[in-house]
């Protein structure tokens, strides 16, 4: 058995989803976290599984969330809908309901929040709102799992029964309800060769959804006979198809309401947070604080909390290391197994995975950020800028996402409906730095910038947004012309984060840290060391400079030669960052020859200061990983433009650095 999980964004969705099926689904506090169609057993019963879709207001085919919703039901006919909605906001929530009960599936409400309805000084009428409504209600508060056993046992026997909607006509007799049930005759062959209800399929073809119109194949008389009537309708009522069948639904709720809900008070978590939004979203404090706000938190992670259980972590590492070199040397073992295990994985591995703490670390205060409600403050408040850039605030979701990992971030682009604002982002997301470039950034800023290195941190992430703002307004003039569509969002009240949210998203983190340091890292370490240690005749070296690794590396080091850095060690390092950035400080321990800890104090002797910068601001910009580029071929359905994507980063990238290092060193 399938259930179809629906409702409106920030309604606790998510939340119940996790309550419902214990699965470890990260729960946002912004429109648009919830993009693919996530799936879990539901806890007690047996084959029975829940699938969590996309939040969304309506059925209108707008947006690729709406499409999504609307064709798993359609498509994937599940057993039963259960439809949560946010009783604080009942009226608005309902509209999604009717356009639900509409297309005729087993279906029950889940009336959630009522913990806050209840302390506002409201009250609904379950019984009378079941009746006027003709499917079950019921009342729970998902974040607190109240009433989550009742939901679940109504909606399994719902599904079971096959109990279907008992009213889906919402409208007193007149121009609308004749307009419908015309229409609905009229196609109610083909409707039910599709097996989809007539009545839906017939407010659909009123509100010109043409999708639905190409899965009917009507022929031209009845699209004629179908829209005279609705112009009729339309002169009749003296509205457009769209705002009648919008004022029928809301005339229908309004009495649903009328009969069993008393509205609460203003909430005091609405008056709590207009108080902190008249500073937070203030028009000249908001950027302001925000990039105060990230300060702190890079301050934090880099100079106080993350840096100190990383140098743990490595001290860690480093003893572990020196024991089994040790136990390798006592057993006699080969010298070349014993550099394979030490220089390769130790050293590679090793170094990548004590820097675990940091990603921990910042994850854990945006993970904050986000739970709060501040994040979707955050893309409201940078729709006016990101505007003037020919792109909207929704886009500004999957650029804040790729702070963590480009991939993700991609992904979420499908969460904007218009096809030139999500290939736009597509582009643009790399340019944000993503947690895995962190262990670059902290290496270097503590060799070469101690006492600045939350301020370099900022810094760099400032500055891949300000290249990305620049290719955004020559992509706008050039290729994808044209004005972003309307930005509409929800700004939910701010609430105290879930510290079960907090701590399921640092273990994803560290979860996905720690895979790729087992995976990906390790494999391109030994690749590394395998290229390190031999030549061309496959003898062991004793000079790295004569190893096959080298003269890959002396082919392509002249490329970096205007950028200030041109040894070969450094341009092969680059090479490895296209499996995952993470690989770059791992083969720089390698080539080098030393330990994580005394790292810093060899790259004094590869880099200046000077030319560190201008290598920081390459690894900000160029080619994100393997991974990354293969999710911009599948969302872009095309190889060719992932690898023009790729090539594009590369090219800003040594314009940056080439352009920073010629300036600086100018100045200086």
């Amino acid at each position: 058995m399938i259930l179809a999980l629906v409702g409106n964004q920030n309604c606790g969705k998510t939340t119940l989803f996790n309550q419902m099926t214990g699965s470890n689904q990260h729960v946002g506090n912004f429109p648009g976290v919830t993009v693919d169609q996530k799936i879990g057993d539901v806890r007690d019963v047996k084959g029975c599984s829940v699938v969590d879709l996309p939040g969304i207001y309506s059925l209108r085919p707008y947006t690729n969330e709406e499409i999504v919703t609307r064709d798993f039901i359609l498509n994937e006919r599940p057993d039963g809908i259960l439809n949560i909605v946010d009783a604080t906001n009942i009226e608005r929530n309902l509209y999604l309901t009717l356009q639900l009960m509409e297309m005729h599936v087993p279906m029950v409400l889940a009336l959630n929040m009522m913990d806050e309805v209840r302390g506002n000084g409201g009250t609904i009428d379950i019984r009378k709102m079941s009746e006027a409504l003709g499917i079950p209600v019921i009342p729970i508060s998902a974040i607190k799992n109240e009433g989550i056993t009742e939901l679940t046992h109504a909606m399994v026997e719902v599904a079971q029964k096959k109990i279907y909607p008992k009213i889906t006509d919402f409208c007193e007799p007149g121009p609308v309800h004749r307009c419908i049930h015309a229409v609905s005759h009229l196609i109610e062959d083909h409707a039910e060769n599709m097996r989809i209800s007539a009545r839906f399929a017939g407010t659909k073809l009123i509100e010109g959804d043409m999708d639905i119109i190409e899965r009917l194949k009507l022929n031209q008389n009845e699209l004629e006979l179908m829209e005279h009537s609705i112009v009729e309708m339309e002169h009749e009522r003296g509205l457009d198809r769209n705002a009648a069948l919008a004022e029928m639904r809301y005339d229908f709720i309004e009495k649903v309401c009328e009969q069993s809900v008393v509205k609460c008070h203003e909430s005091k978590e609405h008056i709590r947070s207009l108080k902190i939004d008249s500073i937070l979203t203030h028009k000249y404090l908001a950027i302001p604080l925000f990039l105060l706000i990230m300060l702190t938190i890079f301050w934090l992670t880099f100079g106080v909390v993350g840096s100190f259980l990383s140098d743990l972590l490595a001290a860690g590492i480093d003893s572990v290391t020196q024991m089994a070199d040790a136990g390798l040397q006592a057993y006699g073992i080969n010298p070349v197994v014993r550099s394979l295990v030490i220089d390769g994985i130790f050293a590679g591995v090793g170094s990548v995975l004590s820097f675990l703490p940091l990603i921990v670390v910042l994850f854990f205060f945006l993970s904050i950020l986000e739970d709060t409600g501040y994040m979707a403050r955050v893309a409201f408040v940078m729709d006016k800028l990101l505007r003037k850039i020919g792109l909207s605030g929704r886009s500004f979701v999957p650029m804040l996402i790729g702070f963590g990992c480009s991939v993700p971030a991609i992904m979420a682009s499908r969460t904007l409906s218009s096809e030139r604002d999500r290939r736009m982002t597509i582009l643009l997301t790399p340019f944000m730095s993503c947690s895995a470039k962190i262990p670059i950034y902290a290496v270097f800023a503590a060799a070469f910038f101690e006492k600045y290195q939350a301020l370099v941190m900022i810094g760099l992430y400032v500055f891949g947004m300000l290249v990305g703002i620049i290719c955004a307004i020559i992509l706008e003039h050039t290729v994808y012309r044209g004005n972003p569509v309307p930005f509409v969002m929800e700004l939910p009240n701010y609430r105290f984060p879930s510290a079960k949210s907090v701590l399921l998203l640092m273990w994803e983190k560290a979860k996905d840290f720690i895979q790729k340091a087992f995976t990906i890292i390790f494999a391109a370490t030994v690749i590394i060391w395998f290229l390190q240690t031999f030549d061309l005749r496959l003898n062991v070296v004793t000079d790295s400079a004569n190893s096959l690794l080298a003269l890959i590396g002396k082919g392509i080091a002249p490329i970096f030669r205007p950028l200030g850095f041109e040894d070969w060690r450094v341009s092969t390092a680059l090479i490895t960052g296209f499996t995952a950035k993470e690989a770059v400080v791992s083969t720089m321990s390698i080539l080098l020859g030393t330990s994580m800890e005394n790292l810093s104090a060899a790259l004094a002797g590869v880099f200046t200061p000077l030319t560190a910068i201008s290598f920081l601001v390459f690894t900000l910009l160029y080619t994100p990983c393997v991974a990354a580029i293969a999710a911009i071929r599948r969302e872009m359905n095309s190889s060719l433009k992932a690898a023009g994507v790729a090539f594009l980063q590369c090219v800003v990238a040594w314009i940056a650095a080439f352009l920073v290092y010629q300036v600086l060193h100018f100045i200086l």
